[in-house]
């Protein structure tokens, strides 16, 4: 039975702002607790996996468990999203995270690798979660505000994702002191940032604001079946030029971004960096990933998507040049990484912006499940092949395979910006 439109319901401006501020706010929260979680197992895993397997080329498998878990979690997110508001949506992904961390305690507790890697990849739903709640902060936003209230929800993983890696070393030692082995600790604290974040979510966030913005815009309840859902979302990227290349752009940014960076702390931990320096790298470098992004955000909104896209992809170049050629020099290292989060800043403001902008509210969850999905897959692709890279050549041939990759997507970028309809000057200034 197809669904028809319903009556859209008239809501005051002024009320329409209360309910989005209070869904910033909710969100925001919950970024901050997740982002310790997401944080803790990054900085940790890949370190843990080299210890209990011995092998280089396993340890970028961890950093490829958390990023494939985001992106298999990524449309069942969405789908819950699209039948149950954003609050099923969100409680789904902050659930798995919080499983995948109770299986990854037991895995290093017993001394088994892959057992480890499949709770990694649950807990994969924390980055799902945390992305999925940017699209979230959209749904009510003003016209014209879409990538600085999204940039501001980005901007709040900042605490939780910055103290997150500095908190690996006492929480292991909390760990330790209760009668967990060495490195568990770390997840069992990041198991209760996620069941915070879960609290917040379930408790706090509401109006459900995907479901109050279906309502203010007469859309009918999405009711379809998963694989209609899914592909109407690829169906709308093939009528939609700017929302192809946002996606591209997004892909590009998170593949380079998660590239480098799940391979630096197994670098770091080579060269004889203990972890106080490789959790301050990884602090500083996701530091560099969020808090500029209201600024970003702002100049998305003012300049354009598309010049900031592009901004993103020269300041991840720059990251890939400097960390792949720094040697032992860990300033050099620390540099890089820092660059490296702001690139990523970069596309992922202004691509998420461009994508939601681009279709209606009542399919937004799909093309928004489907875009992190891709993202997410092209990133734990990224991450098996740098581990292979590091392996088998250096950590700098890395950098060079990167920045070729972003040189030549921000090239396609600029010579086909003005191709499409409308033009990207045209669209952003209706945005």
């Amino acid at each position: 039975m197809t669904s028809v439109p319903t009556k859209p319901l008239v809501l005051s401006d002024h009320r329409v702002r209360m309910v989005q501020r209070r869904t910033l706010t909710v969100l925001s929260s919950a970024q901050i607790v997740g982002g310790v979680g997401v944080a803790v197992g990054l900085a940790l895993s890949s370190v843990v996996v080299d210890e209990l397997s011995g092998s280089t080329v396993i340890s970028g498998f961890a950093g490829t468990a958390i990023v494939m878990g985001a992106a298999l979690l990524a449309l069942p997110t969405a789908k819950a999203s699209g039948r149950g508001g954003r609050r099923a949506g969100l409680a789904l992904a902050y659930a798995a995270a919080l499983l995948g961390c109770a299986l990854s305690v037991a895995a290093i507790s017993i001394h088994n690798w892959p057992l480890l890697l499949a709770g990694l990849v649950l807990v994969g739903g924390g980055s799902a979660g945390n992305l999925a709640a940017r699209y979230s902060a959209t749904d009510l936003s003003p016209r014209g505000h879409a990538a600085r209230h999204l940039s501001l929800v980005v901007w709040a993983a900042t605490i939780g994702s910055v103290a997150g890696p500095n908190l690996a070393k006492p929480a292991d030692q909390i760990g330790m002191d209760a009668g967990l082995v060495e490195k568990a600790g770390p997840f069992a604290f990041a198991a209760l940032a996620f069941a915070l974040a879960l609290l917040v979510i379930l408790a706090g966030l509401r109006p459900d604001p995907l479901k109050l913005a279906r309502r203010i815009d007469g859309a009918p309840p999405a009711t379809a079946a998963g694989s209609r859902t899914t592909r109407r979302a690829w169906e709308t990227l093939r009528t939609t030029p700017m929302a192809r290349k946002a996606l591209v752009m997004i892909a590009v940014s998170h593949t380079a971004m998660v590239s480098v960076m799940s391979m630096t702390p197994v670098k770091l931990h080579h060269d004889g960096s203990n972890l106080d320096v490789i959790g301050l790298v990884i602090s500083l470098h996701i530091a560099g990933m969020y808090v500029m992004s209201p600024v970003v955000g702002w100049l998305a909104d003012k300049a354009g998507r598309v010049p900031v896209l592009l901004l993103g992809m020269a300041l991840l170049l720059a990251a890939a040049t400097l960390a792949g050629t720094a040697g032992h020099r860990v300033w050099q290292v620390t540099t890089g990484l820092v660059l490296l989060g702001l690139g990523w800043s970069c596309g992922l403001v202004a691509g998420s912006a461009l994508v939601s902008e681009s279709v209606p509210v009542g399919g937004r969850p799909a093309v928004q499940g489907l875009s992190d999905l891709l993202m997410n897959v092209c990133g734990a692709t990224g991450t098996v092949f740098a581990g292979a890279i590091v392996d088998r050549l250096s950590y700098g041939t890395l950098g060079l395979v990167v920045g070729v990759m972003v040189a030549a997507a921000g090239l396609w970028l600029a010579v086909t910006r003005r191709s499409g309809s409308p033009g990207d000057r045209d669209h952003l200034a209706s945005a």
